[in-house]
């Protein structure tokens, strides 16, 4: 199966990278103050780019694939194995973003030593500044540069060797202009290629569903089986295929009830995180900080879903063969297929620039924590900012060569996302209470982030669990070691935790500090008003996603049930975020 491309094609293509470079050079001059503009723009990115960069890193280059997957073996509801990361998405928006900007950390291993004390702090300050910035970013690059390489070879007839050309071509360039402008340059051109991204994905949906043995979405509904277009999943005890989503019990309840919250996962980490914190702290103040994650949420989880899950359904149609091991198949051959000369070019475009959104996201982000947390806290502590903003450009380079090198050595996408997901079971429960529990400290989070792995390798080579049952034994395994762990070890010294209140100004269980601190409490707690207006802003997304969904199917009665549902939840969130000074 081979695309043949154009000269037009290729003339998009290379316009593309030109651009990338462009932007790179245009925002040199914003990166060149100190590490705060290199890594946080100066915090004075508009709220909007901030958003719109994180939604366009989370656009991978395998995403439409891994949809179109999930749609032809369970229907539109398979979509729930990410859509149930909602609630944690939201938790994020309303009681950490404008915390972590209120911190002033320049990364999120920073904050470890403000919020904590002692030599244990400083260790794992810079154990995981190593761990995330170093070992985990390596391997998620490596990760996605698997996938642009299979999407390449498989899909688009390239051959390996080839690949890896074009591969080395996007990173470099990625690396060049993030290098280059820091994150102003990320972000920028992370909005350029969201909008192409999008756009491709769109001109690709109506193209599709055009075709005359489609037939629309009337034609759709013909000639596929009604469970296809359910919204929710059907709960068996057994999992099967060829209805709408049957999970077993312990598979949905790890999804929907414990997965958001427990398990450490890049981009959707409990409590925030990683570079959507970068983003957040980015921003002029801690209320924009808030507007930049709901934004995110919103766009990720309403408006982004419904162009691929569309180009997934018609494939079922004009692609009768693809079965369960090749689903994924259908959305390149559908570009193959109806996409025109210039078109063909465009979405390649889009594959490229979904990749490089993430990498040079990954790239910027990680160079931030072994720059700040590692060369500058441990290493060169005197170093000028000439000579940070120097350093951390070559370590943008140097972790493009380890991610390419590293590559080579990785044969599973879907093993490295297994290995994420239980390697930070139960860790989530802690990096939520740090915030909101004094007692937490310095020891309690390292033995939770230790933990996974210990009860990863007992649950996989010792008890032979498979998942969830592997995973509900690491999130249990882990609570269980943290919580004796901050039993046993005595509290986080009271000045630093008296500082860290006063300058965080948290909700919470503060009691003790709250008695040898200046800042006065209010007798009411905010966290009742910031309850409300997560599930009103879950209710939202969710009911707003289905009434697009109910618009795009033609079930008018199913759209005005939700559509009066989102609008409702949306006057209340709007009237929460205007009437209250909880996020400023």
């Amino acid at each position: 199966m081979t695309m043949t491309l154009s000269t037009i094609d290729w003339i998009i293509i290379g316009s593309f990278f030109a651009l990338s470079l462009g932007i790179g050079l245009l925002f040199k001059n914003r990166a060149q103050g100190g590490l705060k503009d290199f890594f946080l723009g100066g915090r004075k990115m508009p709220w909007l780019l901030a958003g719109v960069s994180m939604v366009a890193t989370t656009f991978a280059a395998d995403t439409p694939l891994a949809v179109t997957e999930l749609v032809g073996k369970h229907g539109v509801s398979g979509n729930w194995l990410w859509w149930s990361f909602l609630a944690g998405g939201m938790l994020t928006t309303f009681f950490f973003a404008h915390l972590w900007h209120r911190s002033g950390v320049l990364t999120e291993v920073e904050l470890i030593e403000l919020r904590y004390s002692g030599k244990v702090a400083k260790f794992l300050r810079g154990f995981k500044a190593i761990y995330l910035g170093l070992f985990m970013n390596i391997l998620i690059m490596a990760w996605v540069n698997l996938a642009l390489l299979s999407i390449l070879e498989v899909f688009f007839g390239i051959e390996r060797s080839e690949g890896l050309l074009y591969l080395l071509a996007a990173m470099g360039v990625a690396a060049f202009y993030a290098a280059l402008s820091g994150i102003w340059g990320v972000a920028v051109t992370d909005a350029v290629q969201f909008v192409i991204a999008m756009t491709a994905t769109i001109i690709l949906a109506v193209l599709v569903l055009k075709e005359p043995a489609v037939g629309g979405i009337d034609g759709l509904k013909a000639q596929l089986p009604s469970w296809r277009f359910q919204f929710f999943p059907k709960i068996d005890s057994a999992a099967s295929t060829g209805e709408a989503l049957s999970l077993g019990i312990g598979a949905f309840l790890a999804y929907v009830s414990v997965q958001w919250w427990a398990s450490w996962y890049p981009g959707a980490e409990p409590g925030g995180g990683g570079y959507v914190a970068q983003r957040f702290m980015s921003v002029k103040e801690p209320k924009k900080a808030v507007y930049a994650t709901l934004f995110f949420q919103i766009a990720h989880y309403c408006l982004r879903p419904w162009p691929w899950i569309l180009v997934a359904l018609a494939c079922l149609v004009l692609y009768p063969e693809l079965n369960e091991s090749n689903y994924q198949k259908g959305y390149v051959m559908a570009m193959r297929d109806f996409l025109p000369t210039g078109l063909k070019g465009l979405l390649l475009t889009a594959f490229f620039a979904a990749y490089m959104s993430t990498i040079s996201t990954q790239l910027n982000w990680g160079s931030s924590y072994l720059i700040n947390d590692v060369y500058k806290r441990y290493i060169k502590p005197e170093a000028s900012s000439k000579n940070l903003v120097f350093n951390s450009r070559l370590i943008t380079f140097v972790l493009m060569l380890l991610a390419v090198f590293i590559t080579q050595f990785i044969d599973s996408i879907a093993g490295v996302w297994s290995f994420l997901i239980e390697c930070g079971a139960g860790l989530g429960l802690v990096l939520i209470l740090r915030w909101y529990y004094w007692r937490i400290n310095a020891i309690t989070e390292l033995v939770a982030t230790i933990s996974p792995f210990v009860a990863f390798a007992i649950s996989k080579f010792l008890l032979d669990l498979e998942f969830p049952q592997s995973f509900f034994f690491t999130v249990g395994f882990t609570t269980v070691s943290w919580i004796v762990a901050m039993v046993l070890s005595k509290p986080t010294n009271f000045e630093t935790l008296k500082a860290f209140y006063e300058k965080v100004q948290p909700e919470g269980a503060w009691k003790p500090i709250q008695k040898i601190s200046s800042v006065k409490k209010e007798k009411s707690s905010n966290l009742f008003i910031m309850t409300v207006a997560w599930l009103s802003a879950i209710i939202f997304c969710y009911s707003a996603l289905f009434t697009f969904g109910s618009l795009i199917f033609k079930n008018s009665n199913e759209a005005i049930i939700y559509g009066a549902v989102s609008v409702f939840s949306c006057l209340i969130l709007i009237r929460l975020i205007r009437r209250n000074n909880l996020w400023s």
